[in-house]
């Protein structure tokens, strides 16, 4: 199986690159079992862990809607991606997300299953789902509306608005803008050295107690998603998706 997840270890920080250029880092299934391998490992040892991509101009384009487009209703309730970024979230010491492009549908949910976001002024951020007949099932159903409020949250998941870097900052979805991205690289390392300065205990106890007064939605995102994916809108509209991307 090729790498699409590089990991470089500087100290206590893991550098996690997405590595799938030519599909600019859309998340597969093989993507999600590599990433989940990599959070395993992690897991045993005090790490900041830092997302970002070996692509410049790059973060995570969404999903793999060739792949989405065929996956079914049992497919929807093994929740690939859902899971893996309850796992990233539960990740015991702090994350951090490097966004130096589009930040799209999963990529987005992606991001905000981190703990802190840094972008570059390439960074877009956006939630397609709906225009493809299914829902965003994988966090930001309760990710957004939290991070940036409901009204902003109904914006970009109904109309499918989507937010440049300096307006995620203003709206909360992003902690701190890079200049461009070494910069962003560089402003990356600061903030996990100084991360990891702290007791590791006491980092792993305050993300535990964060974590218990966030929102339940993920049970009834699981049977939405399931429901939605059995239906032929949602294979017509990504089969349109596919089409217009190839033309």
């Amino acid at each position: 199986m090729s790498r699409l997840v590089r990991v470089e270890r500087e100290g206590f920080l893991w550098w996690i690159g997405l590595d799938r250029p030519d599909k600019h880092n859309a998340l597969d299934q093989a993507m999600v079992a590599q990433l989940d391998e990599v959070l395993t490992e992690a897991r045993r040892t005090p790490s900041v862990l830092l997302i970002h991509s070996t692509t410049p101009g790059v973060f995570a384009a969404g999903a793999d809607i060739a792949e989405l487009r065929d996956r079914d209703a049992d497919a929807a309730l093994l929740a690939i991606n859902a899971g893996l970024f309850e796992r990233l979230e539960a990740h015991r010491w702090p994350t951090i997300a490097l966004i130096d492009g589009p930040a799209l549908g999963g990529g987005c949910e992606l991001a905000m299953a981190c703990d802190l976001r840094v972008a570059s002024p390439h960074a877009v951020f956006g939630q397609p789902e709906l225009s493809l007949g299914i829902l965003a099932g994988a966090g930001a159903n309760w990710r957004l509306p939290q991070l940036v409020g409901p009204s902003t949250a109904r914006r970009m998941l109904f109309a499918g608005a989507r937010l440049d870097a300096a307006g995620a900052l203003r709206a909360g979805l992003v902690d701190e803008l890079a200049d461009d991205g070494a910069d962003l690289l560089e402003r990356g390392r600061t903030l996990a050295s100084a991360i990891a300065k702290r007791s590791w205990r006491a980092l792993e106890l305050t993300k535990l107690a964060l974590r218990s007064t966030r929102p339940a939605t993920t049970t009834f995102d699981l049977a939405a998603q399931a429901l939605l994916f059995d239906s032929e809108e949602k294979h017509t509209r990504m089969t349109d998706f596919l089409e217009r991307r190839r033309r």
